[in-house]
């Protein structure tokens, strides 16, 4: 099990905050993971705004090659986690009404 320091990932969720920009997010991003993990975060991602608008787990598992543990752990956090999704979810929708994050 990964334990993890507050120290560290304090000053890495900081480091994340400076970023304004998508050139910015991208450049950063791309020193801090490797091509294979941000396509990770990127089909996670995904999945989440899938389950959210009530997609099904075989159709996010098509788009996103997860497998079907790895869509429930994401659906457990999107519905019974610390929020991080939805918050991110409503911030989205709030810029971009025309993208509709709801179920329907």
């Amino acid at each position: 099990m990964i334990k993890l320091s507050k120290k560290k990932t304090e000053n890495l969720y900081k480091a994340i905050l400076m970023v304004k920009t998508m050139v910015e997010a991208k450049r950063f991003f791309r020193d801090l993971l490797t091509e294979q993990e941000i396509a990770e975060f990127g089909n996670r991602w995904q999945a989440a705004q899938m389950l959210n608008r009530g997609s099904i787990y075989p159709k996010i598992q098509q788009a996103t090659g997860l497998s079907t543990r790895t869509i429930a752990r994401i659906s457990k956090w999107l519905n019974k986690g610390a929020n991080g999704y939805k918050l991110v979810l409503a911030k989205m929708n709030h810029h971009n009404p025309s993208y509709n994050f709801k179920k329907g």
